[in-house]
């Protein structure tokens, strides 16, 4: 398939293309795939949270005893029933949960589009949900980031005190530990997220931070791409820290290539990586900056992403239900969760 013809292909294909993204509450799943969401706009992309599938709402689980990470608390037959359901075109009745009050609003229809991101706590727990997900990300801010963000959202959106969000943290961590941070294992790719080397002031005012994007190994690639890192603007122009690593990891058991990014990069730097995905895809302009004449280093992670997922979308096309990776169908019987 000529990369020309690729946004034409995907309006075309009665293919539904689904990105699994898993994570704790407040870990900044929807932050990864913002890249995605832009280049090909909402007529192509549409989002399910797994929280609509809680089995009970807020108040019955404080009777219980038991948090939304509990497997035995969501309702996994009904979202595999709709995720089939929608891979195969066809619209659904999606519930509704309502952070606010804690309880269910009516379900509402919801019909597919050619990319679907399912994410949540949840969305590899099963082997149906893995067999029926295309891309799988999973999301891992250290501890600190984590609280931060966490306690940031849920104060200002959600209405809590600072002291309920951590008392709800340290109620949850056993179940995250055993039952949402094992999913990594399964991931195509795992985001890793820590507060600046250059001090966690730079995070919080500027939103910078050490970001490092573990990768399982590409077999093929629709066509080269350039990372250019380009002497002139690093010389003359760039008056910020930035930092460029990579390394080889195990990352639940798995062999991953781990590239880190930190500060902040001059944005001729990620100039080029933009236009190759322009030119791959035919969707322009392709532009994260916004205008700014700094990326940050999640924003290069987010473009380097999106190229893997457009990259594995491409394939799809060529090798109809090929959606898995040898490393991920050995990964059921590895039990470990990612580490650190």
């Amino acid at each position: 398939m000529p990369p020309s013809d690729f946004k034409r292909v995907i309006i075309e294909s009665p293919y539904v293309f689904v990105i699994g993204v898993a994570g704790d509450s407040g870990s900044g799943k929807t932050t990864f795939t913002r890249a995605i969401r832009e280049i090909f706009g909402q007529d192509l992309v549409s989002t399910i949270t797994i929280d609509d599938y809680h089995k009970y709402d807020r108040r019955e689980r404080k009777n219980l005893g038991i948090t939304p990470l509990v497997p035995e608390a969501n309702r996994f037959d009904l979202l595999e029933e709709h995720l089939a359901e929608l891979k195969a075109g066809r619209p659904i009745e999606k519930p509704v949960y309502n952070h606010d009050n804690g309880m269910f609003d009516p379900p509402v229809p919801f019909s597919p589009t050619k990319i679907l991101i399912l994410e949540g706590l949840h969305p590899f727990i099963t082997p149906t949900l893995r067999d029926l997900i295309d891309f799988k990300l999973y999301v891992d801010p250290d501890p600190a980031v984590k609280r931060a963000w966490k306690i940031k959202r849920d104060v200002e959106r959600r209405g809590y005190s600072p002291d309920a969000v951590e008392k709800e943290m340290e109620e949850r961590k056993p179940d995250y530990e055993r039952y949402v941070a094992p999913q990594c294992q399964f991931a195509d790719a795992v985001i890793r997220i820590a507060f600046s080397k250059y001090g966690r002031e730079v995070s919080e005012k500027r939103n910078v931070y050490h970001v490092t994007l573990c990768q399982s190994k590409l077999d093929r690639s629709i066509g080269d791409v350039d990372l250019s890192i380009d002497l002139f603007p690093l010389l003359s122009l760039s008056e910020r820290n930035f930092m460029v690593e990579f390394t080889t990891e195990d990352v639940g058991g798995k062999a991953m290539g781990a590239l880190t990014f930190d500060g902040e990069l001059n944005d001729a730097v990620a100039r080029r990586l933009e236009r190759n995905i322009e030119l791959q895809t035919q969707v322009e302009p392709i532009d994260l900056s916004q205008d700014s004449d700094y990326l940050t280093a999640g924003d290069i992670a987010q473009l380097i992403l999106a190229w893997r997922i457009i990259n594995r979308r491409i394939f799809i096309e060529s090798a109809p239900g090929a959606s898995g990776t040898e490393e991920e169908a050995s990964a059921g019987n590895n039990r470990r969760g990612c580490g650190r």
